[in-house]
């Protein structure tokens, strides 16, 4: 992927600040869209051509981690998120 030291860096920010917000309940749509969309693209480029299994370098991994953001963000962050402390 072409310029590579940019796109590692836009995507290392996109997952510092989706798992920050994901972690603080905060804006959680848009913290599972950073996550799904790292790991999609993880998918894509990295893992896909390996098969399903993590031992084999595959994207099971991935998307037990698409699975968990996209069930989250639809159920929602819960009574224990910096979301429902701030109102």
């Amino acid at each position: 992927m072409k310029p590579g030291k940019t796109l590692a860096l836009m995507a290392g920010i996109a997952e510092l600040v989706g798992g920050l917000l994901f972690a603080g309940g905060l804006f959680l749509w848009i913290a599972a869209l950073l996550i799904i969309g790292s790991m999609i693209v993880a998918i894509v480029k990295v893992h896909g051509t390996n098969g399903y299994w993590v031992t084999q370098n595959g994207y099971e991994y991935n998307m037990a981690l698409i699975v968990i953001a996209l069930g989250v963000a639809m159920i929602g962050a819960g009574d224990y998120s910096l979301a429902a402390l701030i109102g």
